[in-house]
Order: C-alpha cells, then sequence, then structure tokens
C-alpha cells in the first residue's frame, strides 16, 4: 500500500545513510540509568492523522530511541504475516527453548522443553508483554532469535522504517535496538491497515492462561474515550513509551510518546496530544471532560501493553454476565455446549454489544 507522503517524505540515500549513523552513535551513548520526563532531551512524541498522513505534533519525531516492549509490535507483525501466508497456524505449538524461558520479565514464567500454542503467545504478547513468549514466537518464526531480529530489520525497511534497527523480539535491553517516533506510528498504521482481522487482539482485556487469568496493562484504553489498541513499552534506559491509536467523531488518530517518567505522565500527556489533535482536525472535544487515570501497578522490565476490546471483532469474544471475554479459537467450538467455568475479565461492559448481549451471554468461556 502507499505510504502517507506528509508522514514519510523520502530522504536522498547519502543523507540517509548520514543519519542513520548518528543516530547510531546518540544509541550508543545513551545513559542506561537516566530518568526520562517530558521535555526532556529523550521524549519524543508525534500524532498522525491515519487516514491522511497528516502529522498534528512532532517534537523528535525523527530521533533515535529506545523501543523497549514497543518492539513487539513489529514480532507481532511478522507473526500476522506469517499467520496470513500460512506458515504458521493459531493452533500451531511454539517450543519454549531454554533461551526464550530465561528472558527477563515481565514474562509468563514458561518452562523450558514445554509448549505453548500461537494464540496464547499472542496472547500473552499484548497482555502481559511476556519477554519468554514473544523470544519463542520469534524462535519459531525466524528458527533462532537473531535470525528473527534481521528479519524484524529487513521488515522494517520494507515499511518505510529507515531509522529502526531490532536485535530480539522482546525489546529487553541492546543498545543497538533503536528507533524513531515517526518509525512506531507508520508500523501501527501498518498494522491496523494490512491486518483488521488480527487488530482486535490488541484489544483483548484479559484471557486465561493454565487457570490464572492475565489482565491487560493499558491505561489508555479504558481510561480514554476511543482509545483502541496498540502498546506500552518501558525500560530503564528508554522510559515510558507509549503507542495508541483512538477513535472519534470517524476519525482515527495514531500518537506515540516515548521518554516519560511514569505511566501516568505518560498517558496524561498522550491524552492531552490526541485531544488537541482531535480538535485540529474538527472533532469536538468535551472542554471539562474528567479523566480518572489510575495510578499503575508495578512496573517490570520491558512491559508491554494490552488494549481495550474492539466489539467490531465479537468472533474470537464472549459476554459473559455483561463482560467481554476473550476465547482462543481453538476453544470456541466447544464453548457454547460446554459447562465450562467461567472466566469474567476485568474491565468494563461493553456497551457497542448491548444488541447482541442475549445471544451471547448464554455461551460460557473456557479457562485456558
Amino acid at each position: 500500500m502507499a505510504v502517507h507522503p506528509r508522514l514519510f517524505s523520502r530522504r536522498p540515500a547519502a543523507a540517509m545513510v548520514q543519519a542513520w549513523l548518528m543516530g547510531a552513535a546518540f544509541a550508543a551513548l545513551l545513559p542506561i540509568t537516566a530518568h526520562a520526563q517530558i521535555g526532556s532531551y529523550r521524549y519524543a512524541s508525534i500524532i498522525v492523522d491515519d487516514a491522511s498522513g497528516k502529522v498534528t505534533e512532532a517534537v523528535n519525531a525523527d530521533s533515535p530511541r529506545y523501543p523497549a516492549s514497543l518492539t513487539k509490535l513489529m514480532t507481532l507483525y511478522l507473526a500476522f504475516e506469517a499467520l496470513r501466508d500460512h506458515r504458521i497456524t493459531l493452533n500451531q505449538l511454539v517450543p519454549v527453548s531454554m533461551h526464550a524461558a530465561t528472558r527477563e520479565p515481565s514474562k509468563l514464567g514458561l518452562v523450558p522443553g514445554t509448549r505453548l500454542t500461537v494464540e496464547d503467545t499472542i496472547l500473552a504478547i499484548v497482555t502481559k508483554s511476556a519477554n519468554d513468549a514473544a523470544c519463542a514466537l520469534g524462535e519459531l518464526i525466524g528458527g533462532d532469535e537473531d535470525r528473527f531480529g534481521q528479519m524484524m530489520t529487513q521488515r522494517a525497511r520494507a515499511l518505510g522504517m529507515t531509522h529502526s534497527t531490532f536485535r530480539n523480539a522482546s525489546g529487553l535491553p541492546d543498545p543497538a535496538q533503536v528507533t524513531t517516533a515517526r518509525d512506531l506510528a507508520l508500523l501501527a498504521h501498518h498494522l491496523i491497515e494490512d491486518f483488521p482481522a488480527e487488530y482486535h487482539y490488541f484489544s483483548v482485556p484479559s484471557f486465561y492462561y493454565h487457570g490464572r487469568e492475565i489482565p491487560n496493562h493499558d491505561r489508555m484504553l479504558t481510561d480514554y474515550e476511543g482509545a483502541d489498541g496498540l502498546k506500552t513499552g518501558y525500560t530503564l534506559a528508554s522510559g515510558h513509551n507509549l503507542v495508541t491509536s483512538a477513535v472519534r467523531g470517524g476519525v482515527r488518530l495514531i500518537g506515540v510518546v516515548m521518554g516519560a517518567s511514569s505511566n501516568p505522565e505518560r498517558d496524561l500527556h498522550m491524552a492531552s496530544l490526541l485531544d488537541n489533535g482531535f480538535i485540529q482536525l474538527g472533532v469536538p472535544i468535551a472542554p471539562h471532560a474528567p479523566r480518572h487515570f489510575r495510578m499503575p501497578s508495578l512496573i517490570e522490565v520491558a512491559e508491554a501493553a494490552p488494549l481495550r476490546p474492539h466489539y467490531a471483532s465479537l468472533r474470537s469474544h464472549r459476554l459473559v454476565h455483561g463482560k467481554l471475554v476473550h476465547v482462543p479459537a481453538r476453544h470456541i467450538a466447544e464453548a457454547a455446549p460446554a459447562r465450562a467455568t467461567l472466566a469474567v475479565a476485568h474491565g468494563h461492559t461493553a456497551p457497542a454489544c448491548k444488541a447482541v448481549a442475549r445471544h451471547h451471554c448464554g455461551v460460557a468461556a473456557r479457562r485456558v
């Protein structure tokens, strides 16, 4: 598909090489323990109208930054691509290597030699931001994580992400793994545009794994009207990062904030930038609409995001006592006749689903 000209202008090859070398040198000098904050030298942001590519706001949008768990957006892009091309299936078992099992948190706690399905790895990535699951999925697709990192970088180049380099599937610290706010906005655009059938995974409020409920962590999805996806990320080196998509009045904005000092600061700043973007595009915003951003739970290294239900994609969800619950594909066929344990997700009642509530409320969701 065509790349938005306003969002991704072409540069002469020599200039691109020079910018990349400067970015790599800068990334190598980034202090690992520095604290990020809005307005600091590691801060970057961009807000883009997804339909036109118009940039409503941008600060340091082409400066190199550590992606942290925003890296997993590219991991999921390659996974969705492999699903589309029938190289893997949702029910396919993913072996857990010693390398994958020993990744640092956030993680599921996978045991070497065990297996889980491709769909479970996807769900673990978008909810728990599980580094062990991301690594195992990368090894399945690429053969090993180093090779998968090369595949990620090659795909990034093909998408027009000229300032991004990936070294692992999870976003755990690597001084050579860098990106920009503009590149991440482009990646979010392609995830939404190229994989509309898979985008609903970013909206899953929670899922069950081995009888344990894994909730999502992204506060924007419940606290910002219209937010329907993408991801959070954090390491000591990167600060608190966020990619958010929100739709209001038929307009979809993609926002990227990098280098905040805390989750509340990051979320409030993203909300303000999105509000300003909608106003610029003629979408009215309530002048004193209350926001109830909650204090986050403890953050783990390379934590990633989850997302509020995309109600247009009900094929993998069921309403249980008015709550939207994700049901992995392999269980949907058996969920209706079975008297299974009800899995009630933490989250809000789905207002857009009231019209089909009576149809779905009788369907029981099984624990995974």
